[in-house]
C-alpha cells in the first residue's frame, strides 16, 4: 500500500493511466476518513490558463521513476467532476466523484465526509 508520506514526496510528478498516457499532474492527496490511508488524488489538468483539479482513486495505483500510475483510464479521469485550483471539495460533492468511478459511498454514521485532506 502506497504511504501517505511516500505519495505527498509525488507532488508535480506526473499521474498516468494503465497505459502510460500522461492525465496530469498529481496536486494533494484525500485520505479516506474512516481509515487515514490514502484513498484518492487531485491531478492538475487543462491549458495553461485554465487548470482544474480531478480526482483519481489510489486503489491499484503504483509508483514508477517519476510518475504515479493509476488504475483508472485517463477518458474517465478527466471527465470526472473537478474543482478549481484553489477551492476545496463540497462536502455535498463527494458522492459524484465516488459515483464517476464506479465506486461505492457512504457518509459516517453521523453524515461525516468520505475523504479529507491530511
Amino acid at each position: 500500500m502506497i504511504q501517505v508520506g511516500d505519495i505527498r514526496e509525488w507532488r508535480t510528478h506526473d499521474v498516468v493511466d494503465p497505459d502510460g498516457h500522461k492525465i496530469g499532474t498529481l496536486e494533494a492527496i484525500y485520505v479516506g476518513t474512516g481509515t487515514d490511508a490514502p484513498s484518492m488524488a487531485t491531478v492538475q489538468i487543462g491549458l495553461p490558463t485554465r487548470h482544474r483539479l480531478v480526482f483519481v482513486p489510489l486503489d491499484g495505483a503504483t509508483v514508477g521513476p517519476g510518475y504515479l500510475k493509476a488504475s483508472y483510464a485517463k477518458a474517465l479521469v478527466r471527465d470526472c467532476p473537478a474543482i478549481g485550483t484553489d477551492d476545496i471539495l463540497p462536502a455535498d460533492d463527494e458522492a459524484a466523484i465516488f459515483e464517476h468511478h464506479g465506486l461505492a459511498y457512504t457518509p459516517g454514521a453521523g453524515g461525516e465526509r468520505r475523504l479529507a485532506r491530511p
